[in-house]
C-alpha cells in the first residue's frame, strides 16, 4: 500500500492528536498511526494521559476525595455519615467509563475532521515513508510529507524492581487495584506518586512514600512544598526524605523492600508496591538507523525551537522531546506544528506553562522560583497572602495555603506565581494569563475580584508585592 498524506503523526496522545486535528482544520490530509489498546482489548486513541494518565487519575482522585470528605470534612458542616464504605468495582467502574468517554471522544473527532487512523505500532523509514506493524502482526507502509513523532514516554522500571502487574506495579497499575491495600509502597514522591498515593491514602491503606531526594518537591518553590508536605503529614502519608531503594523482594507476606536513609539501612514491608520514579521517552523501535532524526543522552528526539527534527519535514512534539512532559505542553506543540507546516506562525511559550500537582491541597505553579532568580540573579520582589484569611475558603473549611507571587524588583513584571490551596489548579490560568501578556502585580493588584471567591488570594498576594495587602499585616 503507498498512500500518501500531507501529515503523518506517529502517535494519538495528547500532542498527537492536537496536531492530526489542528492539521485537518488546515486542510492538510492527515493520518494518526497509534498502538494503544484499551482495557477491553480494543485500540483507544488518546494516549496515555486519556487512557492510564491525567484522566482516570483525576476520576479516582474526585472519588477518593468524595470518601474522605464524609469523615473527614463533612462533620465540620454538622453531616454525618455512618459506615461509609466503597464498592470497588463502582469506584473503578466510574474511571473506566469516563476513559471510554473521553477516547471515543477522541474517535469521533477524527471522523469528523476526516482524519484516517492506522491502529499499529509506527517506524520512520528513509524519505518521510512509515512502516505501520498492525497489532495483528501485518504491515504496510504509507508517507507524507511531512510526518510528526509524537510517540510519548513510558515509566522509567528500577532493574530492582521490575513491573510484574500484580505486586510492583506502575502508574497504570495503580489505576486498577482491586481493592484496598492495606499496605501501599510508593517509590517516588513526584506527581504521579503523590497523587496516586493520595488515592489509596484516603480509602484506608497505610502509604509510605520513598524519595531518594533530600528536598520535597524539588521543582516547586520551597515555601509551597513546606506547606504541601506538612499537610500531606497530616493525611496520613509517611513520606520518607533522603532514602534511596536498593532492593525490592516478592514473598508470600508481600513485598520487602530494603533501602537506606540517614538512620543506614531500614526494612519496610508492604502489600503493593508504585514505582514513580518518572517517564522516559519513548521511541522504540521508532526510527530506523538511516533516518538522520538524533537522540538526546536521555533518548529524547533532538529538536529545534520550532519541533523541527533537522530532517526535512520530520517533526517532533509532547514527551518524546525536551522541556516538561505535561499534556498541556504536548497540545500546544502539537497544534504549533500544525500551523507551522502549513506556513502559519505557530507559537509555544514555555516560560508561562503551568504547573499542577491534584493532590489536596492542590498545588500549582507558573514562571521562576526564588532559589532559580536568586541563582540567575534577578532582583525581585515576593508578595503572599493565606487562604486562612480568605471568606470563601473558610466557608468552604478548605482554608489551608497561601498565593506567593514574585515580581521584577525594578519593572513589577510577574516572573512567578506559586499556589498551595483550594482550588489552585483554576486559580492558576488567571496569572498565566497576565504572565503572557507580560503583566505586572500592580497589574494583578488594579484588577476587580470578586468577593467571595478563592480568587481573592491572587489579588491580595499581587498587593502584598507591595506591601499593602488589606486583610493581612503587611
Amino acid at each position: 500500500m503507498s498512500d500518501k498524506f500531507d501529515v503523518i503523526v506517529i502517535g494519538g496522545g495528547p500532542a498527537g492528536y492536537h496536531a492530526a486535528i489542528r492539521a485537518a482544520q488546515l486542510g492538510l490530509k492527515t493520518a494518526v498511526i497509534d498502538a494503544f489498546v484499551g482495557k477491553d482489548g480494543k485500540a483507544a486513541l488518546g494516549g496515555t494521559c486519556l487512557n492510564v494518565g491525567c484522566i482516570p487519575s483525576k476520576a479516582l482522585l474526585d472519588s477518593s476525595k468524595q470518601f474522605f470528605n464524609l469523615s473527614h470534612n463533612l462533620p465540620a458542616h454538622g453531616i454525618s455519615v455512618e459506615n461509609a464504605k466503597v464498592d470497588m468495582a463502582t469506584f473503578i467502574g466510574r474511571k473506566d467509563k469516563i476513559v471510554k468517554q473521553f477516547t471515543g471522544g477522541v474517535d469521533q473527532l477524527f471522523k469528523v475532521n476526516k482524519i484516517v487512523s492506522f491502529f499499529g505500532k509506527g517506524k520512520l523509514l528513509k524519505g518521510n515513508q512509515v512502516e505501520i506493524t498492525g497489532n495483528d502482526g501485518s504491515k504496510q507502509t504509507i508517507s507524507a510529507t511531512n510526518v510528526v513523532l509524537a510517540s510519548g514516554s513510558v515509566p522509567i522500571e528500577l532493574p530492582f524492581a521490575r513491573f510484574d502487574g500484580k505486586h510492583i506495579i506502575d502508574n497504570a497499575g495503580a489505576l486498577d487495584i482491586a481493592d484496598v491495600p492495606k499496605r501501599l509502597g510508593v517509590i517516588g514522591a513526584g506527581v504521579i506518586g503523590l497523587e496516586l498515593g493520595s488515592v489509596w491514602n484516603r480509602l484506608g491503606a497505610k502509604v509510605t512514600i520513598i524519595e531518594a531526594l533530600p528536598d520535597f518537591l524539588g521543582t516547586a518553590d520551597a515555601d509551597i512544598a513546606k506547606v504541601a508536605q506538612r499537610e500531606f503529614k497530616k493525611q496520613g502519608l509517611d513520606i520518607k526524605l533522603n532514602a534511596k531503594l536498593s532492593k525490592a523482594e516478592v514473598k508470600k507476606d508481600g513485598v520487602h523492600l530494603t533501602y537506606a536513609d540517614k538512620d543506614g539501612e531500614q526494612k519496610l514491608i508492604v502489600d503493593k508496591l508504585l514505582v514513580a520514579v518518572g517517564r522516559r521517552a519513548y521511541t522504540d523501535g521508532l526510527l530506523a538507523d538511516d533516518v538522520g532524526v538524533k537522540l538526546d543522552e536521555r533518548g529524547r528526539i533532538v529538536v529545534d525551537e520550532h519541533c523541527h527534527t533537522g530532517v526535512d519535514g520530520v517533526w517532533a512534539v509532547g514527551d518524546a522531546v525536551r522541556g516538561p512532559m505535561l499534556a498541556h505542553k504536548g497540545f500546544e506543540e502539537g497544534m504549533a506544528v500544525a500551523e507551522w507546516i502549513a506556513g502559519k506562525a505557530g507559537h509555544v511559550n514555555y516560560d508561562t506553562i503551568p504547573w499542577v500537582i491534584y493532590t489536596e491541597p492542590e498545588i500549582a505553579w507558573a514562571g521562576k522560583t526564588e532559589a532559580q532568580l536568586k541563582e540567575e540573579g534577578v532582583p525581585y520582589k515576593v508578595g503572599s497572602f493565606p487562604f486562612a484569611a480568605i471568606g470563601r475558603a473558610v466557608a468552604m473549611n478548605e482554608a489551608i495555603g497561601q498565593v506567593k507571587m514574585i515580581a521584577h524588583a525594578e519593572t513589577d513584571r510577574i516572573l512567578g506565581v506559586h499556589m498551595v490551596g483550594p482550588g489552585v489548579s483554576e486559580l492558576i490560568a488567571e496569572c498565566v494569563v497576565a504572565m503572557e501578556f507580560k503583566g505586572s502585580a500592580e497589574d494583578m493588584a488594579r484588577i476587580v475580584h470578586a468577593h467571595p471567591t478563592l480568587s481573592e488570594a491572587v489579588h491580595e498576594a499581587a498587593l502584598a508585592v507591595d506591601k499593602r495587602a488589606i486583610h493581612k499585616g503587611n
